[in-house]
């Protein structure tokens, strides 16, 4: 058999079981079964098949279908067992000394609708209460320990920055720059899987495109989109050949175990038109606005206002953010085990910032016929507003 390590160390998975037990007994929920691999991840250390019943009071059980084997040498949890179906979980906890819970929580912002009626019969007569928010409140505040893994994913995205000057040139289409690219970041120990909770929602790496490609318009949740290579993907790179005197958007997610970060840079051949390094510069300066406000207690809608506001003021509130009707209504977002945590700075949000939370924020100007140009970093919110955890130069670099 091969030989797992431990994910997550014991006092860790303790810390954050404990917190949320906390805020179970505090909601009036007796227990909650976790089962997206997110969640699964974050609360028990291992991402197999299975179930894990965590109660408002006592030792959480983690149930697993396949493989257990695999579950009991990575996760640090004293309670792992097999198991042979979900049906047998309530007959499980009895056994185990817990009480069938009277009110449980699901996640039912991602349980698909099916597991939800399973569940509501598996558990019959128990209420069944959505606690998806409360999960997701508690991973946007990151520990230490999370916050060394970020710092080590944002460093080896910086270092996949720092190879593209030596392999941009003329002519090479943005699909095989991006197969060079991500080559590398796999030697550096990228997992290659970016994890979005958002429904139907895919990212392959990040966007790697260039002029006026890169402003193409798409389903995604994202500022820019990009032809990509047919429709059934709809996104990202594709055949187009890179120019010279263009932007080249370099929009890239690096994953490291199991944490993310997120960072845009713009890199062209020979210098760019006098509109684009402008409303590039632009970006950058409401960028460092928004570091300075977004101290603990800042309201992340009223983060949004400010940056569209400044955008307004400088003229690129028609590119800002997206350049159709449809643009998108955040321009930042929580990041952690998935690149769509909370908080998000978005219109309308109410949410407070609390120190620790890491956030990737991403002012961009996206002006059709032209490219996109702008800026995003994974940042920390810190008793003095943002600290930038990515580092390579926020600056177009023009080779």
């Amino acid at each position: 058999m091969p030989e797992y390590q431990k994910s997550t160390p014991e006092t860790e998975l303790n810390h954050r079981i404990t917190n949320f037990q906390n805020q179970l007994t505090y909601e009036e929920i007796g227990g909650v079964l976790i089962i997206q691999k997110a969640d699964m991840f974050y609360f028990s250390g291992t991402v197999q098949q299975g179930w894990l019943y965590i109660p408002a009071i006592g030792e959480p059980l983690l149930m697993v279908f396949k493989d257990y084997q695999r579950a009991v040498a990575e996760s640090a949890l004293e309670q792992v067992l097999s198991i042979v179906s979900p049906k047998k979980i309530p007959e499980i906890l009895l056994e185990r000394g817990c009480e069938i819970p009277g009110t449980l929580g699901l996640e039912l912002d991602v349980l698909p609708a099916n597991q939800y009626f399973m569940f509501q019969q598996i558990f019959d007569g128990a209420q069944i209460k959505d606690i998806s928010t409360t999960i997701r409140l508690q991973r946007a505040i990151k520990s230490e320990y999370e916050i060394e893994k970020i710092k080590e994913a944002s460093r080896l995205a910086d270092q996949v920055a720092a190879t593209i000057p030596g392999i941009l040139e003329v002519g090479i289409t943005e699909i095989e720059l991006a197969g060079r690219i991500e080559s590398h970041a796999r030697r550096l120990g990228h997992q290659g899987l970016i994890r979005m909770r958002l429904w139907d929602n895919d990212l392959f790496y990040g966007h790697l495109m260039a002029g006026k490609g890169a402003a193409v318009p798409s389903s995604l949740a994202s500022p820019t989109g990009g032809k990509g290579l047919n429709a059934s993907i709809a996104q990202g790179p594709g055949f187009n050949k890179i120019k010279p005197n263009e932007p080249v958007l370099f929009d890239y997610v690096f994953c490291k175990d199991g944490y993310l970060s997120d960072h845009t840079r713009i890199f062209s051949i020979g210098g760019l038109p006098s509109e684009l390094m402008m409303a590039h510069e632009a970006m950058l300066e409401i960028q460092e606005s928004v570091k300075r406000h977004a101290v603990p207690g800042a309201v992340t809608g009223d983060l949004y206002e400010l940056m569209v506001n400044r955008s307004k003021e400088k003229g690129y509130d028609n590119y800002f953010m997206g350049a159709t009707d449809r643009k998108i209504r955040f321009t930042g977002h929580g990041i952690g085990i998935e690149l769509d945590e909370f908080p998000f700075i978005a219109m309308g949000q109410k949410l407070s910032l609390e120190k620790s939370m890491v956030i990737a924020l991403e002012p961009k100007a996206v002006i059709p016929g032209k490219g996109v140009v702008g800026i995003e970093n994974t940042l920390m919110v810190t008793e003095n507003g943002l600290e930038s955890l990515t580092k390579f130069q926020d600056e177009i670099v023009i080779l």
